[in-house]
């Protein structure tokens, strides 16, 4: 129930939910109280180009990216683990699993490996079956692993985890199995506030090694560059609104979790 409520509630604070209901409201509204409704059109609508601009989205992204960026080179570890979130499940016309927009975790996850950072991989993930379901993440993430030059010995899943949490909970089940102690953790960038406390909440040393960054600090520099760049980062785009979305998502993880004691 709480995963269920966890993706049904957040319709009220994201902003293209928001501002739906502001214009649903405005609507419903709009012969009887029109000034109320022309309120709540109105707010819906600075809603959506506050946050869907990239001045906002850029910078709401930047802040949590920026948090765990690596000083120097990774140090070795005993094993990386790698959340899910990275694949879509291999669904007609697809003929195997692909990589998502976070796909960089495979990718990365991988790189660390062949760099010899850590002898095993944990690959972390289910499929949630209101969802759309399939096989569980981590054999998804797993087999694209051996693609990319991992051993399939080398390789151990976990495939019920539902969210972040549940990652924590369940790969250090893993790795007291294994007497494991140090971790390097791969996620994204945007993810890994939380994904960190999480970890380190459980007593896991964790060390942590993001990818899949979606601002780069050319883009922030370059917002008001000049007075035409100033002018056209104020203009609304689906991929900030998106962006931005994401980063609150994990600000209201974050209060939630701290809520339940989990981090």
């Amino acid at each position: 129930m709480f995963l269920y409520l966890s993706k049904l509630l957040p319709l009220f604070f994201y902003p293209l939910g928001f501002s739906c209901i502001c214009s649903i409201l405005g609507l419903v509204l709009l012969w009887k109280r029109p000034r109320v409704a022309a309120f709540c059109i109105a707010l819906g609508l600075f809603v959506i180009l506050l946050t869907s601009n990239a001045w906002t989205s850029r910078f709401i992204v930047s802040s949590l990216e920026s948090q765990n960026i690596p000083t120097g080179e990774l140090p070795d570890s005993e094993a990386i683990v790698v959340l899910g979130g990275a694949t879509k499940a291999a669904y007609a016309p697809r003929t195997i699993a692909d990589l998502s927009e976070a796909g960089d975790r495979v990718v990365y996850a991988a790189q660390l490996y062949r760099q010899k950072k850590a002898p095993l991989i944990v690959a972390s993930g289910g499929r949630i079956d209101w969802a759309g379901g399939g096989t569980p993440e981590s054999e998804d993430i797993a087999k694209l692993l051996v693609f990319m030059g991992v051993k399939s010995e080398d390789i151990l899943q976990d495939p019920t985890s539902l969210n972040t949490y549940q990652n924590a909970v369940n790969v250090k089940k893993i790795l007291l199995e294994r007497n494991i102690n140090r971790i390097l953790l791969v996620t994204s960038a945007m993810h890994m506030p939380r994904s960190l406390a999480i970890f380190k909440h459980q007593n896991i040393e964790t060390i942590a090694a993001p990818t899949d960054f979606l601002v780069t600090k050319g883009e922030l520099e370059s917002i008001g560059s000049t007075p035409k760049s100033a002018i056209l980062n104020l203009l609304p785009d689906s991929r900030n609104l998106e962006n931005f979305t994401l980063a609150l998502k994990e600000y209201i993880g974050m209060i939630v979790y701290r809520l339940r004691g989990w981090v």
